[in-house]
């Protein structure tokens, strides 16, 4: 008998198609960015809706540039004890061959790397939302900066780069639970509980000034979301990226059906800002989770992700902390169950074998994904409040009282969002004047 003769597997070869894909998927990532400014943009008073805008905008700026000198090196470089990694010829990018091949995958490396970019960009964003009103926007820039080195670089690492030590023990996080919004959440209440509350929190109201906004911001951040979350698994080969795609839409659904109700119980409405918030809080739920569990499951997920945190939302008024914008309540208690439902829901048909409780696999992934969870949450929350501190103590974090009552869009960038003086055209310029003595009636934006 010939012997056997064993074929070595053959080296992927750059794919056309899951290059164009994932190039596709980046820019709907990197357009969630302004989705999200448009979403909080909407929910401040008009006083602070430029500071708003600008908080996620400038952030494409600061981790673009981060990203590129250093921060791809550090997040997926060769890894450094579990806890880092660092690849010298990463610097700046300056030794990665055009068609170059991102390791055991067809796209090349600039492909991966500028995919993972629109990540590290529009989580330091999501932060933003819980300090509305009060942050100096240099203050902001240099957290940006700081952050993004010694809390989201080596974050991303433990989870996806190789050798990181939650990726090793087995966590599973498709697209972001714990490294994009467990982080940015934690992120959110370590700084709010340094920098404080802004003037009239529970006296003054502070409605979202431009609802359609609102709802326009979640729609870019849904439609963006499905190259978020698609695009995670880096190619279409094998159809676990397209049951992602599906179940984000499900589970969206869900969620914003589930919030819906909840609200309508508890406070007698279906309101607009009900619907975007429960839409993106199914959206962060299904981020971690939605290539581990079935249709049914994701149903599940965000059905139960959709009641948790439009009650996770008022627990600011109870523990008296001010999340400006329900970082905390939607992205932070979100990721926590999008993550944690994994170890009960994981079908074992999706992007790994491994089943969840209620499938027969025990309870084993479930603690893995508790060590996840939790040693994400309580880096970011120390480390992000220390970093709060530093600044704070330095060029100080919060505007004047008088320039946050007065409106921090003037203070810190010297303009203002609507621009009334010409409001009534020519209706205005023939209309009869007031008398001299008739009082001029305000209103507080």
């Amino acid at each position: 008998m010939a012997p056997a003769i064993t074929l070595a597997a053959e080296a992927p070869k750059l794919s056309a198609a899951n290059t164009g894909f994932m190039l596709i998927c980046s820019a709907l990532v990197l357009i969630m960015t302004p989705g999200l400014a448009f979403f909080y943009g909407g929910m401040v008073r008009v006083k602070s809706t430029l500071n708003m805008l600008m908080m996620s905008f400038i952030s494409m700026g600061i981790v673009t540039i981060l990203w590129v000198l250093y921060g791809f090196s550090l997040a997926f470089g060769t890894d450094k004890g579990s806890f880092i990694g660092w690849t010298s010829g990463w610097v700046g990018l300056s030794d990665i061959g055009l068609t170059e091949l991102w390791d055991g995958y067809t796209i090349p490396v600039f492909v991966f790397m500028v995919f993972q970019l629109m990540f590290a960009i529009i989580t330091p964003a999501l932060i933003s939302g819980a300090l509305a009103d009060r942050v100096k926007f240099t203050a902001w820039s240099l957290f940006i900066t700081l952050w993004a080195t010694v809390v989201y670089f080596p974050v991303a690492h433990w989870v996806w780069g190789t050798g990181g030590w939650a990726f090793e023990l087995g966590v599973i996080d498709f697209a972001g639970g714990t490294a994009v919004h467990i982080n940015a959440g934690a992120a959110a209440l370590g700084v709010i509980l340094v920098i404080g509350k802004r003037v009239g929190f529970k006296k003054d109201p502070m409605r979202p000034h431009s609802l359609p906004l609102v709802m326009l911001g979640s729609g870019l951040l849904w439609f963006g979301w499905f190259g978020f979350n698609a695009g995670s698994w880096l190619g279409n080969d094998d159809g676990v990226g397209a049951l992602m795609f599906v179940n984000t839409q499900i589970a969206t659904a869900a969620a914003m059906l589930a919030w819906l109700l909840y609200e309508k119980i508890r406070h007698g409405a279906f309101t607009t800002l009900g619907a975007a918030s429960g839409a993106v809080a199914g959206l962060v739920a299904i981020t971690p989770s939605g290539g581990a569990v079935s249709p049914l499951g994701a149903i599940a997920v965000g059905a139960i992700a959709g009641v948790l945190c439009a009650m996770a939302v008022g627990l600011k008024y109870k523990f008296g902390y001010d999340d400006s914008l329900d970082v905390v309540g939607v992205h932070l208690v979100g990721g926590v169950i999008g993550s944690l439902l994994i170890g009960l829901f994981a079908s074992g048909k999706g992007q790994s074998t491994v089943e969840g409780l209620f499938y027969g696999g025990g309870l084993t992934q479930f603690w893995k994904q508790c060590a996840g969870v939790f040693a994400v949450l309580g880096y970011s929350l120390v480390v992000s409040a220390v970093l709060a501190f530093l600044i704070d103590r330095t060029i100080g974090m919060r505007v004047t009282e008088d320039e946050e009552i007065t409106g921090i869009d003037q203070a810190e960038h010297a303009e203002t969002a609507y621009d009334f003086s010409g409001a009534g055209g020519g209706a205005a310029r023939t209309a009869v004047p007031a008398p001299a003595d008739t009082d001029a009636k305000k209103v507080d934006a």
